[in-house]
């Protein structure tokens, strides 16, 4: 079995600390060494057995690993790279988490010094928890990972970065990097979107006064529970998957003035083909 003898997770959080988890109880790494600015939830870290050790310092923290797994917000990605990459290991792969990747590729492919190897990939997989306390180790069991080569990609580090998220319980799918930014644009980002909106919407509107969140139940908090996601990463992923995500915003704007019109005219058989053919195609999925 594919085995590191040092991790380094920069940034110890739901992603991080969840693939820390993992990858120890499956004796796929021998050490894990956390980074971060939040002494407090790395410390938390150690005493959860999430980390062997710590340290704030990203230098010091990568010298000598393996394998460096980037669990920062999206825009953040190619500074820390950058930051770390003169004190990598040879023969050392980094690889990310972040959910948009042609941004994160382009820019860190460029940083690598020779003899070390990056390989961009994207857990699909979270909650709306952060922090090391949130992680667990069966996040991505039954999961999938995506893995974005390109045509610089070392075919060795590729391997051992499928074969890691293999590790953790994930189906990996190797796709291109701006392939990728469109389909997580209609699958997740696009969602995140409509989400956030929604809740604004339902807070601002203000015809009958009062608090109208307050009399929220069930399906509204279901829909709207990713809104609780952490606004510092959406932002990043908002500003660097720009294109994309404003391309799904205005296709999805199209079946809701469709759907308005259905129900502005009155059309009762409209509205249930409309219904009828979104409900096929999501119970298809479960």
């Amino acid at each position: 079995m594919l085995v590191f003898n040092r991790m380094a997770v920069i940034g110890v959080g739901l992603i991080g600390g969840s693939l820390a988890r993992i990858l120890r109880e499956k004796g796929a790494v021998k050490e894990v060494v956390g980074i971060g600015r939040g002494e407090e939830n790395l410390k938390r870290g150690v005493e959860l057995g999430v980390l062997d050790r710590y340290t704030t310092n990203a230098k010091e923290g990568v010298a000598g690993a393996d394998l460096v797994f980037v669990a920062t917000p999206v825009c953040s990605i190619p500074k820390v790279v950058a930051e770390i990459a003169p004190f990598l290991a040879p023969g050392c792969i980094v690889t990310d988490g972040g959910s948009v990747k042609e941004f994160v590729v382009e820019a860190c492919e460029q940083l690598m010094p020779e003899g070390t190897f990056f390989v961009g990939g994207h857990p699909i997989a979270g909650t709306e928890h952060s922090g090391v306390e949130a992680s667990f180790s069966t996040l991505y069991q039954g999961k999938r990972c995506i893995v974005t080569p390109t045509a610089n990609t070392d075919a060795l580090a590729l391997e051992k970065v499928v074969e890691l998220w293999k590790i953790a319980g994930s189906t990996v799918p190797l796709m291109d990097p701006v392939q990728h930014d469109r389909v997580v644009a209609a699958i997740s980002h696009l969602p995140h979107m409509v989400a956030y909106s929604l809740v604004n919407a339902v807070d601002g509107y203000d015809r009958f006064g009062g608090d109208l969140l307050s009399f929220s139940a069930g399906g509204f908090r279901d829909f709207t529970r990713i809104a609780s996601s952490d606004p510092v990463m959406w932002r990043d992923i908002a500003l660097t998957n720009r294109d994309a995500i404003l391309e799904m915003m205005d296709f999805f704007s199209g079946y809701l003035e469709t759907l308005r019109g259905l129900v502005a005219e009155g059309d009762a058989e409209g509205l249930r083909s409309f219904f009828l053919n979104s409900k096929e195609k999501r119970d298809a999925i479960l």
